[in-house]
């Protein structure tokens, strides 16, 4: 099965880097000349990896065309481009409709998808709709293949998805918070990191709800259970609902 991302950016970086380690090694990728300096050093450092002279030509050359462009520049890169009936295509473009895609491209079959850096070492869970066979096969070598039934619920994936700077935001705010009560910055990163990492495999592989989790990480009138009161109290989780209900708004709006 050959690959073809138009679009060589972070995210395709990533997938390509990912998939070259994985039980897909062998399928080849060609990538668009677009941000040709990532696309060349991508193809010189994998086996298997070509850069096309065009993006009509990454078509031409692929039987399942990843299109990984800024939501910007869609329209105008995508358009008029001639993508053949027996294609897959998958769109990793925020906020922008598969029908759109299928107008710009004459595609038949178009899925997307909402991958993440993590892609890379091949730990992310990626949220794909419609579940078409092959966007499952190429994403779940790249991790978890999540499988979406409706339009409504990969929306809410998307704006889920826009968490990943406020958490590093969050890392950040108490690391400064540290630092000005006397850490070292390093020291006081490290043990971040570490206690956020342990949390996050907690919550990865615990049955328990989260609220079980939280109930569990806290004792009746102690440190914990007052940071997260605090927290309520000054109207944290609504602000972040807030943040949250705008980005869906902007990506349904769309």
């Amino acid at each position: 099965m050959r690959v073809g991302f138009i679009g060589v950016g972070a995210i395709t970086a990533a997938m390509v880097t990912g998939l070259k380690g994985s039980a897909l090694a062998d399928w080849p990728i060609v990538l668009s000349p677009r941000n040709v300096d990532v696309a060349r050093g991508l193809a010189a450092s994998l086996p298997g990896v070509t850069v096309a002279a065009s993006n009509q030509a990454v078509a031409d050359g692929s039987d399942v065309l990843v299109l990984a462009v800024r939501p910007q520049v869609a329209a105008e890169v995508l358009s008029g481009l001639r993508v053949r009936p027996d294609q897959t295509v998958i769109s990793l473009i925020a906020a922008t409709a598969a029908a759109d895609i299928a107008c710009w491209t004459g595609a038949r079959e178009v899925c997307r998808a909402i991958p993440l850096p993590f892609v890379a070492e091949r730990s992310d869970v990626t949220p794909v709709f419609p579940p078409l066979p092959v966007a499952m096969e190429l994403f779940g070598a790249l991790g978890i293949a999540l499988p979406v039934r409706d339009q409504a619920s990969f929306d809410l994936y998307g704006a889920l998805s826009a968490l990943m700077e406020t958490y590093f935001g969050l890392l950040g705010g108490l690391s400064d918070w540290s630092v000005q009560h006397g850490l070292p910055e390093g020291e006081a990163r490290a043990y971040l990191a570490g206690l956020f990492l342990n949390l996050s495999r907690v919550a990865a592989t615990s049955p328990l709800s989260f609220e079980a989790l939280r109930a569990a990480h806290s004792t009746e009138g102690g440190l914990n259970e007052q940071v997260h009161r605090d927290f309520v109290l000054n109207g944290g989780p609504e602000a972040l609902a807030r943040a949250l209900d705008r980005v869906l708004l902007r990506i349904t709006a769309a």
